[in-house]
């Protein structure tokens, strides 16, 4: 026995893309709504470097910034402004002579920053941040 298809019944060969279309939409409105809560600042208490200690050159070149925000080349007090010829002149111009650089821990963000800077301006590129060793 046949099948008969009449003339009126045909197959249906388009695709219903409706429902496609909301699954896409629900996703996006998910997506929009879950992006702004991914970036929430998060307090972090960041810990000490239990690093070991890298090795010293043989005349490291010492910059402390005291608690009374004063810079300390060595153990001689210098200006700030002075800073880059103090540098030169103690180098004999050799700006990639790395910097040891010790801040005071009651210093805050900003005047370290500043201090950096003022080697960056200097020329200064290589410092390294000193931490006690062994720290937690």
């Amino acid at each position: 026995m046949a099948l008969r298809l009449d003339e009126g019944d045909t197959e249906l060969s388009e695709i219903n893309v409706t429902p496609f279309i909301d699954v896409i939409l629900v996703l996006l409105i998910v997506f929009m709504v879950a992006a702004p809560l991914s970036t929430v600042d998060v307090q972090v208490n960041l810990p000490a470097s239990s690093a070991p200690p890298a090795d010293r050159p043989a005349d490291p070149l010492w910059l402390t910034f005291t608690e009374s925000r004063a810079l300390l080349l060595d153990e001689t007090e210098i200006d700030r402004n002075a800073l880059a010829a103090v540098l030169d002149a103690r180098t004999g111009g050799q700006r990639d002579t790395p910097v040891f650089l010790r801040a005071d821990r009651s210093i805050d963000y900003g005047a370290l920053m500043g201090v950096l800077d003022s080697l960056r301006r200097a020329g200064y590129l290589k410092v390294a941040l000193v931490g006690l060793e062994g720290a937690p």
